[in-house]
């Protein structure tokens, strides 16, 4: 007890008082404490504003000044939710921020609350849902678990796309503002500096399509003919050297490309060692005549 509480006590004074004197003695909490009294369950991060409501998906409702009306609960397949003096309101495919003015314009038209401030976070989410398709590992439906997914959280979801055959450039597409919505978007361009702008956010109803990836395909006098994957800026010489290289009956002189032209028709071309290959070439190299 401090000598400002002991005085306090003999002279008579209210318990007010002598709780007001132990706080100031006290001292300010320390950084530790005011984290601890300040912290909640904790929603999900990122810009929920523009998220719409799902069937399934967990929200607390909180009206400022008015701890009678929190309320969290669930999202209804229905897409509805009793809330407390309203009754059964419906809130799926509405954004977080038209959620917010419903419930606030239905309080304040009813009198219930003068000027109400409606607050909805979102705990878990639930009831939106992206497809996944084409080369990757596992694909399928997935949930949106977080208002804030971005596609490499939802290609993660789906095991990444296949090593061997999976594309760099994914195809995404879906509903943006009522227009349909597709963008092409470079995988590894994300990874690049200032690249991940372009990890788009996902919504519901999103397909994202991992097409296969650009094939070369060696035959003849190689070590390992056949198909192999076309990397980005591979040149006839890593393809040849990827196929194993030549066997002792082939020659460099016999190399040609068969390459389709802009008409599809097949052009039989004979190019560098550090040419570029193009989707789709069949190289093949001929036997030594000597």
């Amino acid at each position: 007890m401090t000598m400002m509480t002991r005085k306090l006590r003999r002279s008579g004074a209210p318990l007010a008082a002598l709780l007001v004197a132990s706080l100031l003695a006290a001292g300010p909490l320390s950084a530790q404490a005011q984290q601890q009294q300040t912290s909640s369950a904790a929603p999900l991060a990122g810009p929920t504003a523009e998220y719409k409501l799902g069937a399934g998906d967990v929200i607390r409702i909180t009206v400022f000044q008015n701890p009678d009306l929190l309320l969290e609960t669930h999202v209804s397949e229905g897409g509805t939710l009793s809330f407390p003096l309203l009754g059964v309101i419906r809130l799926g495919g509405l954004t977080v921020g038209q959620a917010e003015k419903l419930i606030a314009d239905g309080l304040k038209n009813g009198n219930f609350v003068k000027s109400p401030q409606v607050t909805i976070l979102v705990l878990a989410v639930k009831g939106n849902q992206a497809s996944v398709l084409g080369q990757v590992n596992r694909p399928g439906r997935y949930p949106i678990e977080t208002a804030d997914m971005h596609l490499t959280d939802l290609l993660a979801n789906a095991g990444g796309a296949i090593t061997q055959t999976g594309a760099d450039v994914m195809v995404l597409t879906g509903t943006r503002n009522g227009q349909p919505y597709r963008v092409e978007v470079d995988l590894p361009g994300i990874f690049a500096p200032g690249g991940r702008a372009n990890d788009v956010l996902i919504q519901n109803g999103d397909v994202l399509w991992v097409d296969r990836a650009p094939l070369v395909y060696i035959y003849g006098e190689v070590q390992r003919p056949g198909p192999m994957r076309l990397e980005r800026g591979m040149t006839l010489m890593q393809a040849l050297a990827s196929g194993g290289g030549l066997t002792q009956r082939g020659t460099e002189r016999g190399i040609r490309v068969n390459r389709k032209d802009a008409e599809g028709k097949v052009q039989s071309i004979q190019p560098t060692m550090d040419e570029a290959l193009k989707d789709g070439d069949v190289v093949y190299v001929k036997e030594s005549l000597f």
